[in-house]
């Protein structure tokens, strides 16, 4: 079992069954009522997503999202407590948390924010978004190589709170990007949802974060994401 501590209601889970063809990715709760987050690029072409809660089991969760944003908004029956977030402003030159799962199983990595930059879409319709830039200082020990199943993972601060939405990696420059906290926001409003006013964080640092990213995974409150194909 992922996850125990999770107030989700035993009828609303689910059989469910990755579509192989895909790259899993990873949501976050954001509000207390069964409201998650993640990367719009892991929920895109999905027939049904699903908050994983144990091997094959999982909560049916409906997919708010944007074309124009690179973050979507989940809603389900049930969640787990909302991780915080940080406000508007984007942390400076600090360390940031990234934890998920990778191949199957935890991971996590810690990077630091480098600051922010403008991303140039390969489609012209769409308009440029900024993105912060992280560099990755640390992972979980035994991890390799490009780690792309950790798109849609919440980065955190120092106090445990949402700075940032992973969207992607650069394997060779060692850096990941995220989507800054007024893109998390927007999406919110869009979806007519509001994050948790009362959540509290948890205080990481590079010596405990591979433990605080085992304690978020184990209240569900950072879970696995399934994609059902089209």
């Amino acid at each position: 079992m992922l996850a125990q501590a999770a107030p989700i209601d035993p009828a609303l889970v689910v059989r469910v069954t990755p579509d192989p063809g895909r790259t899993p990715g990873v949501a976050f709760a954001i509000a207390d009522a069964g409201v998650w987050l993640t990367a719009r690029r892991v929920v895109d072409g999905c027939r049904t997503v699903a908050v994983l809660i144990a091997p094959g089991e999982g909560v049916q969760a409906k997919v708010h999202s944007d074309p124009l944003s690179d973050v979507a908004v989940l809603t389900a029956g049930g969640g787990a407590q909302s991780l915080p977030l940080a406000g508007t402003v984007a942390p400076d030159k600090e360390l940031v948390f990234a934890p998920g799962f990778v191949g199957g199983r935890a991971g996590e990595v810690a990077t630091r924010f480098l600051g922010a930059e403008l991303l140039r879409r390969h489609d012209r319709s769409k308009p440029n978004e900024e993105v912060e830039v992280l560099a990755e200082v640390g992972r979980t020990e035994g991890l390799r190589g490009p780690l792309p199943s950790l798109t849609g993972a919440p980065a955190l601060d120092g106090a445990g709170r949402v700075v940032g939405v992973i969207l992607g990696e650069a394997p060779r420059r060692g850096r990941y990007y995220a989507a800054p906290p007024l893109a998390m926001i927007q999406a919110l409003a869009a979806a007519g949802v509001a994050p948790s006013a009362t959540a509290a964080g948890l205080a990481i640092t590079a010596d405990n974060y591979g433990l605080a990213a085992d304690e978020l995974r184990r209240e569900l409150r950072v879970a696995p994401l399934v994609c059902e194909a089209q």
